[in-house]
């Protein structure tokens, strides 16, 4: 985590070009913003001029008739001003929402895109921190930008134009004081803008800690472990740590705000003791001067306003940076420019000489997003050991050299349409890594695999996708109602499609025993259903997608002997005509498939039909032997 050092660091030019680069869309919108901060500015100096009128004619001719029209001019100002204040208002408002709403859809679009190798690598509480603080802060940039610094900057010219026409001499003498405002200014702008990113730093880290004790798996691991007191602990002090800049960063800000003042105050000063001079002299009009005293202070502030604001802006632009830096990381897995939709998908799926190894973390995420003290210890990950549980479809190991990191070495498979193929082998044998690259959440690293004759990377990711059915190991469910887990498989699926899904996974009869039907919410994950009941809901969901090719992760592992039974039956109708690519430890899953194939270390050591594989007297026996003592066969 970076913080705070004696040397402090300034802001990018190209970040501000690239900010008003940004703005594009909205340049006709800023324009008239321009437009009617001059017509305000200008309407606003009448008052000033008009009282100035006041004193030096209209009273000291005594005449009533110019000292209504003045007094009328001043309150019709008045109105313009206010009408005008309002639509700068609006188009502000309009402007710095809009840079919200663009810099979140890009934001998110980029995220949601990238390959599954950035989100193993990456905290989601620091995610969740750029699309919402960090894009908050770099909007607050661009508004201060518009309404403070181009404000001030149209004020303070006009202003100063209007004074010169008056007195020249004073006007100049306003000025003397202009480098006490704009020195101070550099230096306290760039120490905030390093205490600004360390605080988003360590609130992107709040963040994460929160998004993962607070979901109800890290509640349950800190509860059983005895840690809330630590977890406690842990987080008051990065909250202290944000306190004490909060602190530092108010103090340094009044601090420089109050000494702007004081300066201010003694140029005003100055203005009346040698313009009272000039009046007693007669060099000057007690009108003038009663005007140039008004029009000093729209100097003044306008000068402190735009040194205030040049602290906020360099602060702010601190989360352009923040947030520029995850649009610019660039996505490995893309679709080809010459891609074409996959349609009419039979099934056929042929590896070529296929190998694989795993990017490094430098290579799927950036260090701000993730936590280097939490990275795994360099290794070869787990253990291997014969008849072990399968590794998650979304483990992503990392080790530490490249050579360690492969994974998958020279896999050749031909896979004919409609084959239920099942994948076995040690843990860590690389079964879910094969599978993950069928739907491209990872790209080989050598060879190819085509569908149906078509190289995948060919093929645009959506139409591959829409033709691949998945259910893990865990299957994930979203905190929202069961129909909407089960139509986010067909968003266009009626409750009569979702009944006949779900009575194919065995399921039907649990969500009519639910207080709402389908309109009963799963909770977090699921965690409101058993193991078994996510399990057959994430297969009716599956079914509902209706794919040409299905990846089950051992989807039965969390079934009791019955209902495995029943699922069985329901997936020997469902999967008929459809490829379906199956890592499994159950007995009554391999000995049905049509095709065996045997991983171990990255390698295929065995494939063929059980009984060919039963007579070869190699690894799958053994790892038969060894499941017969572990397991027994559905009836």
């Amino acid at each position: 985590m970076s913080s705070s050092s004696d040397e402090p660091k300034g802001i990018d030019r190209a970040t501000v070009r690239r900010v008003w680069g940004f703005s594009q869309p909205y340049r006709p919108m800023v324009i008239g913003f321009v437009i009617l901060i001059i017509l305000g500015t200008v309407i606003g100096l009448i008052p000033t001029l008009a009282f100035a009128d006041i004193i030096d004619t209209a009273i000291a001719e005594g005449n009533t008739r110019r000292l209504n029209i003045l007094g009328i001019t001043v309150v019709i100002a008045a109105f313009a001003a206010a009408g005008i204040s309002m639509i700068e208002r609006w188009l502000s408002s309009r402007i710095g929402e809009g840079i919200i709403y663009d810099l979140r859809d890009k934001l998110f679009r980029h995220v949601q895109d990238m390959p599954l190798g950035f989100f193993t690598q990456t905290q989601t509480g620091s995610l969740i921190s750029r699309l919402n603080n960090d894009v908050i802060g770099a909007q607050r940039a661009f508004t201060t930008f518009l309404s403070t610094v181009i404000g001030n900057v149209i004020n303070l010219g006009i202003t100063l134009v209007t004074m010169f026409v008056l007195e020249w001499r004073l006007t100049l003498l306003s000025l003397v004081i202009l480098p006490f405002f704009v020195i101070p200014s550099r230096r306290v702008g760039t120490r905030m803008a390093d205490i600004t990113r360390e605080s988003m730093e360590l609130n992107a880290s709040m963040n994460t800690t929160m998004t993962e004790r607070f979901n109800v798996s890290g509640a349950m691991l800190v509860k059983l472990f005895g840690r809330p007191t630590v977890e406690a602990d842990d987080f008051a002090h990065r909250a202290a740590r944000v306190r004490d800049i909060g602190i530092r960063s108010a103090m340094l800000a009044r601090v420089f705000m109050t000494a702007m003042t004081l300066v201010g105050a003694l140029g005003t000063a100055a203005i009346y003791w040698i313009g009272g001079r000039m009046v007693i002299s007669g060099d000057l009009s007690l009108g003038g001067l009663a005007a140039l005293s008004l029009l000093v202070v729209r100097v003044y502030l306008p000068l402190t306003a735009l040194t205030n604001a040049r602290v906020d802006v360099t602060s702010a632009l601190v989360s352009f940076e923040r947030v520029f830096e995850i649009i610019d990381m660039p996505n490995p897995i893309t679709d080809a420019p010459d891609a074409t939709e996959l349609a009419a998908v039979k099934g056929a799926l042929r590896f070529d000489d296929v190998t694989f190894t795993y990017p490094s973390a430098s290579d799927s995420t950036i260090a701000s997003l993730e936590d280097a003290t939490q990275r795994r210890t360099p290794g070869r990950g787990p253990g291997r050991h014969i008849g072990a549980g399968i590794t998650p479809v979304t483990a992503a190991p990392s080790y530490a050299s490249a050579d360690e990191r492969q994974v998958l070495h020279g896999v050749n498979l031909s896979i004919e349409p409609g084959q239920l193929v099942a994948i076995v082998g040690p843990s860590g044998a690389g079964k879910s890594t094969l599978l993950n690259l069928v739907p491209r959440l990872y790209d080989v690293t050598g060879g190819a695999i085509t569908i149906d004759g078509q190289d995948l990377r060919s093929v645009t990711q959506n139409s591959l996708r829409e033709s691949i059915g998945v259910v893990n190991q865990d299957p994930h469910m979203f905190h929202d109602t069961v129909g909407a887990n089960l139509r986010y498989a067909n968003p266009d699926a009626t409750e009569a499609d979702m009944r006949r899904a779900a009575e194919a996974a065995r399921i039907m009869d649990v969500i009519d025993e639910l207080p709402e039907g389908f309109d009963t919410v799963v909770g977090e994950r699921g965690y409101r259903l058993s193991g078994g009941e996510k399990q057959r809901l994430a297969i009716a969901r599956m079914l509902l997608k209706d794919p040409a090719i299905v990846i089950l992760d051992e989807a039965t592992s969390h079934l009791d002997t019955e209902n495995e039974a029943l699922i069985q039956q329901a997936l020997e109708t469902a999967l008929a005509g459809r490829t379906s690519l199956v890592i499994a430890h159950r007995l009554s899953t391999i000995t049905s498939a049509d095709q065996i194939i045997v991983l171990d270390n990255g390698l295929v050591v065995e494939h063929g039909t059980h009984d060919e594989l039963r007579a070869l007297g190699g690894l799958y026996e053994t790892l038969y032997e060894n499941l017969l003592r572990v397991d027994v066969p559905a009836t």
